[in-house]
């Protein structure tokens, strides 16, 4: 079994507990954040990522690198959520990940950055 597998079956989860698919808020965590919108889960997947950071910093002196593990597990299954929101799955990510093989991660950042600028979406400075 591939972890693609895995992340396939938690994604058909996540989109059975979808409000418009029947999934009931007052029994599933994912129903309840679907059904109070994107700044719910959103907001989640932000406390997530600054968990990952600190969990990370302290692997780094350290700490339980399991926890760290845990930290990920807790953004990846948020960030899944916030796709199925948006009719999106993992194999979208994965394609894009598989897009950028083989590319220079510098590359590949200086190449969004030119196609942004020539969209005119470009105003972040960054």
């Amino acid at each position: 079994m591939s972890s693609n597998d895995s992340l396939a079956r938690l994604a058909a989860i996540i989109e059975s507990r979808k409000p418009a698919n029947g999934g009931d808020a007052s029994q599933s965590y994912v129903a309840r954040l679907l059904h109070k919108g994107p700044d719910a889960f959103l907001k989640k997947v932000g406390e997530e990522a600054t968990e990952v950071v600190m969990a990370a910093k302290d692997a780094d002196h350290g700490g339980d690198r399991q926890k760290l593990v845990g930290e990920v597990a807790d953004l990846w299954f948020h960030s899944m959520i916030a796709l199925a929101h948006y009719g999106l799955t993992p194999a979208d990510v994965i394609a894009e990940l598989e897009r950028r093989e083989g590319t220079s991660g510098i590359e590949e950042k200086a190449l969004r950055k030119a196609l942004l600028r020539e969209s005119g979406r470009d105003n972040t400075g960054a």
